[in-house]
């Protein structure tokens, strides 16, 4: 006879289980403790299987049936209902798990993963950046389901406020998370990638300009003949033959400098302590870089420092290669940061590999090719790049 209500109510627990038989296999549990248990017992393959369908009163008799039902035509379409279920709790814990790696949750973690690269102050910025912009607005969602729409609308916000710089670097962190994500196994790809179109370009700083190429001749021939200290024309000079930045440069020792009797061999090792990113850097040194140190060498070898100084650090003033440009005619149109530009822009037209001009310039910003960071990486094809770039400016000085 089937079930009914009255006789699931009324049913109590005895010294040991005993079952409430439905029909076709449905039948109800009656624990010692006093639980009454849903299950449906069915053959799979010649083998008796059991599958729990929960627990009344919780599940109703009718909800009780209804699951039976849909697990009787598994089994008529061939389909274990069992290892079904089964599949479908562990899609729906995955689904949950996934739920809860959130955007935030992730973003801290890649700071944690990534903060070691970075000097404190940066660090601080950067995770400041990311709560006052990201987190309010997408830090809640899973990662795994932010959608280019989503990521652009969360930068959108940031953009409004006039902060473009701001937007940029916004858009460079999300990115390395996403990064970060897919190869934790967090999320299939990044939708902060193709947004660069979708967002306003901040305007170029005034003091990374760089000089036209039409004009690095007259700039090379004006450094040679620059009539102030014969230390800050040499500064100049190897500020562009090196593309180092100011105060890698004006720190630089001479025991950082090796082989400079062998182009082939010549190199400075600049120490990470003194680079921005905290990270040991090789500039292969040019015919033209190597002339250059050896006629500063007799003049400040003694010291120990390239460029010795009489302020508090001992080394040259950091305003001093600036103010040169300026005697030179070059104020407000160009720096030695600009040198760095120039020299990315021209290496890039030449056709030289993004990664290695990158390298050569110790930029912070890296993508997931250049995320672990090897000082000797590409050196070789380096060394072939600074040798074309100081024949570049040598031939571009001689030309009128």
């Amino acid at each position: 006879m089937p079930l009914t209500d009255a006789k699931l109510r009324a049913a109590k627990p005895e010294a040991k289980p005993y079952k409430l038989t439905d029909a076709h296999g449905l039948h109800c549990v009656v624990t010692s403790a006093g639980g009454k248990l849903w299950r449906y017992k069915f053959r799979f393959a010649g083998k008796e299987k059991l599958l729990s369908l929960g627990d009344y009163p919780r599940i109703s008799l009718v909800e009780a049936r209804t699951l039976h039902r849909a697990a009787m035509a598994q089994l008529d379409q061939g389909i274990d209902p069992s290892v079904e279920k089964q599949v479908r709790k562990k899609a729906q814990a995955e689904a949950e798990a996934a739920e809860a790696l959130t955007f935030e949750k992730v973003a801290r973690e890649w700071f944690e993963n990534r903060k070691h690269e970075w000097t404190p102050k940066y660090a601080v910025q950067v995770i400041g950046r990311l709560e006052a912009d990201l987190f309010h607005h997408i830090g809640a969602l899973g990662i795994a389901k932010i959608e280019p729409p989503v990521m652009l609308a969360a930068l959108k916000k940031a953009e409004a406020r006039g902060v473009l710089e701001t937007t940029r670097r916004l858009k460079q962190y999300a990115s390395s998370i996403f990064r970060f994500a897919i190869a934790s196994g967090y999320c299939l790809y990044d939708p902060a990638a193709p947004l660069s179109g979708a967002l306003k370009a901040p305007p170029q700083p005034n003091h990374h300009k760089a000089i036209p190429r039409s004009e690095v001749g007259g700039l090379m021939r004006k450094i040679a003949t620059y009539d102030g200290e014969p230390e800050t024309r040499i500064a100049l000079h190897l500020a562009l033959l090196t593309v180092v930045r100011t105060n890698e440069l004006r720190r630089a020792r001479w025991d950082e400098f090796e082989y400079l009797d062998d182009v082939e061999k010549a190199l400075w090792r600049v120490p990470a302590e003194r680079m921005k990113m905290r990270e040991a850097h090789l500039v292969p040194l040019s015919v033209q870089a190597i002339a250059a140190l050896r006629e500063l060498k007799p003049m400040t070898h003694h010291t120990g420092r390239l460029f010795p100084g009489k302020g508090p650090d001992g080394v040259m003033s950091n305003n001093t290669m600036l103010f040169a440009l300026y005697r030179l005619g070059y104020r407000g149109r160009t720096t030695t940061h600009g040198f760095r530009r120039l020299f990315s822009t021209e290496a890039n037209e030449h056709g030289f590999n993004e990664d290695w001009i990158e390298r050569q310039l110790a930029h912070d910003e890296r993508n997931a090719v250049r995320a672990a960071y090897n000082a000797a990486q590409y050196l070789a094809q380096r060394r072939q790049m600074m040798a074309w770039w100081g024949q570049r400016l040598e031939e571009l000085a001689a030309a009128e």
